[in-house]
């Protein structure tokens, strides 16, 4: 009888350690996975898919808790994926086929194509004597030392046929690029169009009146810029988490182009202090003239025209003297990206 009673009590003791112990279990079972991610300059209007995604809880459903750090340029943060300082990065694949060339075996992979169109540019005051590539020829241009169209200035550079023994590049701090163009202490600046042209508004220059600017997409360089980039690691180690970053930002785009404000809602709750104006302008800009490429109505946003990578690969390859050609699959991967009746196929619908 007494060793019925203790059974009776030990089984009891257990039963309320199993209810107890669920909430813990539960909260094992749906783990989220810690990823850090590096963006591709300060925060601006046009990441506000990154905000949303995490404000709307997109990144939690996949099982994924992501946190978000400022960048110092869409080329810094290849390397900064590379030596793995972050698993994710928004930067510039063109800065990735230069790393993949030299470190095929740890450089980071492009799962999510956003900017499909060339925003590099080189901007000059409108009453320059500069209108052409040629006319850079023993001229002063300074840009930021991380700044995708500084990096590819001699791709450009030799695309061109110009001479860059006569052109002094001066790297500078970013906050100073407008001014300093604008006061005349340079003659020329590297820059996305886009930056440089809100952050002139920024500092009370009128782009329009004050700016022109050379783009390296119209002397041929038909080039993709910047994407979702994971580290090798994390799509060896956890696929998944991968495909379902992929799969969140997609959501958030799609969230964003249906409805800006709330883009900028996120944007402003994450950074208060920016212009929601100049940002708002900025991030409609970025859609209109860095993702908008004709290429969207067949493969959808994130996705690649495999032909025009291969070119824009070799472009680069050929414009570097790189010593070899990365393979596509080194350098983009279309493992991750959602199914195709989820992809964006117009940014205006």
């Amino acid at each position: 009888m007494y060793l019925l009673i203790a059974f009776l009590k030990i089984s009891r003791w257990r039963r309320l350690l199993l209810v107890l112990m669920l909430p813990v279990w539960s909260a094992y079972a749906h783990a989220e996975t810690p990823l850090r991610m590096v963006l591709n300059w300060s925060y601006q209007g046009p990441q506000a898919w990154f905000f949303l995604a995490q404000e709307r809880g997109y990144f939690a459903e996949e099982g994924i808790d992501l946190r978000i750090d400022q960048g110092s340029g869409s080329g810094a943060a290849v390397g900064s994926v590379a030596s793995g300082t972050y698993d994710v990065g928004f930067g510039d694949i063109n800065a990735l086929i230069n790393y993949a060339s030299n470190h095929p075996d740890d450089a980071p992979v492009g799962v999510y194509m956003l900017y499909t169109r060339p925003p590099f540019t080189i901007a000059v005051t409108t009453d320059s004597d500069i209108h052409e590539p040629a006319d850079l020829e023993g001229k002063t241009i300074a840009g930021p030392a991380n700044d995708g169209a500084l990096r590819l200035f001699p791709a450009f550079a030799s695309l061109t046929e110009i001479d860059t023994d006569s052109i002094e590049v001066m790297n500078i701090e970013p906050r100073l690029r407008e001014q300093m163009l604008n006061r005349g202490q340079v003659d020329a600046v590297f820059g996305f169009v886009n930056t440089i042209r809100f952050n002139a508004m920024l500092a009370g220059i009128d782009p329009d009146e004050r700016l022109r600017f050379i783009r390296y997409g119209d002397y041929g360089m038909d080039l993709y810029s910047n994407a979702l980039i994971v580290s090798r690691q994390l799509i060896e180690e956890n696929p998944e988490a991968v495909r379902g970053l992929v799969r969140a930002v997609n959501r958030a785009v799609a969230d964003v182009l249906a409805d800006p404000e709330a883009g900028m809602d996120a944007v402003m709750a994450q950074e208060p202090l920016i212009n929601r104006e100049v940002e708002t302008a900025r991030l409609a800009a970025t859609i209109e003239d860095e993702m908008n490429h004709p290429e969207l109505t067949e493969v959808g946003l994130g996705n690649i025209d495999e032909n025009r990578m291969r070119e824009a690969i070799d472009i680069v390859a050929t414009a570097y003297g790189l010593s070899h050609t990365p393979a596509l699959e080194t350098v983009f991967s279309t493992d991750f990206l959602p199914p195709e009746d989820e992809r964006i196929y117009s940014l205006y619908e």
